[in-house]
């Protein structure tokens, strides 16, 4: 008995220890490196605090709570410990349904984008999260609303003295799991759906299209093309459209391996009324705290800015690998992709400042016109479309 206690212990330590320097590096990252100071990693930054805050402020006592058979710190603590659980939960939520509805919004719509995402919107987005969580939170439990008898919890005659209790009652539970998770997760999913599919559509048009050459040495109209210039461009259009692939699935699947379980329990034990959480309550809210810890490897080390950042802080003599240099068959497939933009990297004002690539450039192509690249090469729309191309790299 001793040693598993032991084991659950350092599991939880070292999980608290991972949230709170996962998330540090994420606000250090970004305060650290000038390309990572745009509006977009607003809400990355925002997500990172809320999940710190989640480490320090609540971890620690739901480790207490888990691991300690009486509540030392009486029952005014309790309360507002568990309120300020499910206000950080809540925004962390939240949070990253605003960052998928951003990301749907920057692919969707990319030439006004810069026009919709403003500062003072971004701030007013943060705001909302911020008042729902509180909303959610402090004000239910703190007036009672969410027991059975509707006396505030963990402070009615009959409540044990030495135990902390987040007591449910049926309209709570619908509300708070509906407004928190159900209905973002639902959103969350739809938003990225449409995001692999625009993401497909672009690797399915350049492959049909097959780019006249992969390299500008020589002239397309007088050396045609040969096969074995166009597999190897068609062969990373399908690994970048694979990799935007799991990567979407990563985002989406951490989420709900970790929270829906959780969720689906607290709606259970709410409208059966169980006032006695059980180990299995624990399992599956530690594994919902895990989520916070996920965070900052999901949605900041997939970028390569992130990762750079990440190695300058951590190893600060690290000067990047710009010495690795890619084949010329490579770079050259490299400059004919088009992907979805996940992450920061919207516009170049913003995000990619000092950057030889552009983030995004609109062609308006016919099967004559040629539009100059940012690094001097050119292409031909042979099918004569309009079509917008993102140009990102994940790696």
């Amino acid at each position: 008995m001793m040693s598993s206690e032991v084991v659950l212990a350092i599991s939880v330590s070292l999980l608290i220890l991972l949230t709170i320097g996962g998330n540090v590096l994420v606000c250090l990252a970004v305060c650290a490196s000038r390309r990572l100071r745009c509006l977009t990693n607003c809400f990355i930054v925002s997500l990172a605090v809320t999940d710190l805050l989640l480490g320090i402020l609540v971890l620690p006592f739901s480790a207490l709570n888990l691991l300690s058979d009486d509540w030392p710190l009486g029952p005014t603590f309790c309360n507002l410990y568990i309120c300020m659980d499910v206000m950080l939960c809540t925004a962390s939520i939240l949070t990253l349904l605003a960052i998928s509805v951003d990301r749907y919004l920057a692919v969707t719509m990319p030439l006004r984008y810069a026009s919709l995402v403003l500062p003072w919107r971004v701030a007013v987005v943060m705001v909302c999260v911020w008042t729902v969580s509180l909303a959610l939170s402090f004000l239910p439990i703190q007036m009672g609303w969410n027991t059975a008898d509707g006396s505030v919890q963990n402070h009615g005659p009959g409540d044990p003295d030495r135990e902390c209790r987040f007591e449910l009652n049926r309209s709570y539970v619908v509300t708070d799991s509906l407004l928190t998770f159900f209905l973002p997760l639902v959103a969350m999913c739809w938003t990225y759906l449409h995001i692999l599919r625009i993401a497909r559509a672009q690797a399915k048009r350049i492959i049909t299209a097959r780019p006249a050459c992969t390299t500008t040495s020589y002239n397309c109209r007088n050396n045609p093309p040969t096969s074995t210039t166009v597999v190897p461009t068609v062969t990373a259009v399908a690994l970048r459209e694979h990799k935007a692939t799991v990567t979407l699935a990563a985002v989406i699947g951490a989420f709900v391996v970790c929270w829906l379980p959780y969720f689906i329990l607290f709606t259970v034990m709410g409208l059966k009324l169980e006032s006695d959480p059980g180990t299995a309550y624990f399992v599956v809210l530690w594994l919902g705290y895990a989520n916070s810890a996920l965070n900052p490897v999901l949605y900041a080390a997939l970028n390569r800015d992130f990762r750079s950042a990440y190695a300058r802080l951590l190893c600060p003599g690290y000067n990047g690998w710009r010495s690795r240099q890619p084949s010329p068959i490579v770079t050259a497939a490299g400059h004919q992709l088009t992907e979805v933009t996940l992450l920061c990297g919207h516009t170049p004002a913003t995000c990619r400042a000092g950057r030889e690539e552009q983030d995004f450039m609109l062609q308006e192509m016919n099967s004559t016109a040629t539009i100059q690249l940012a690094n001097g090469t050119t292409t031909t729309d042979v099918n004569g479309n309009e079509s917008i191309h993102f140009i990102h790299n994940l790696t």
